[in-house]
């Protein structure tokens, strides 16, 4: 089953992943902007201990997002020497649009499928959600 189910998944990640580059941002750089909105004033340490990078690895990612206006660093008013990283507006708005054009690919190919083919699908979820770590 290993088999079989590794090549569907990558297919699946690599035509998510398209839908995320048309929009002219990579999928490393929307990972990164949904882990700044989900934590706010995360520090680039902290995001890269999140994304299992180095800091030194992970700051042209921050840098080139912060350039794009997709983030900014915001000091801390509570230690002067901590910089965190907080979503801009626009980084929202992009965020949006890519769940919005992910969804909507995802949405397309899902009508194509027969009614019960669409079943066993939904009734793969939980287990599919474990497989990830997810709580069902």
């Amino acid at each position: 089953m290993a088999s079989e189910l590794r090549p569907v998944l990558l297919r699946l990640a690599r035509e998510l992943r398209k839908e995320t580059e048309q929009l002219g941002v990579t999928a490393r750089q929307a990972t990164l902007l949904w882990l700044v909105k989900r934590s706010p004033g995360l520090s680039l340490a902290e995001l890269a201990a999140e994304e299992g990078i180095s800091p030194p690895a992970l700051s042209g990612h921050v840098d080139r997002l912060e350039r794009a206006g997709l983030i900014e660093r915001v000091r801390s008013s509570e230690d002067r020497r901590r910089v965190g990283l907080r979503l801009t507006e626009d980084g929202a708005r992009l965020l949006r649009r890519v769940r919005a054009r992910r969804t909507t690919w995802l949405a397309t190919r899902l009508r194509e499928l027969a009614p019960d083919e669409l079943a066993a699908v939904d009734a793969a979820m939980p287990a599919l959600q474990r497989l990830v770590g997810d709580v069902a």
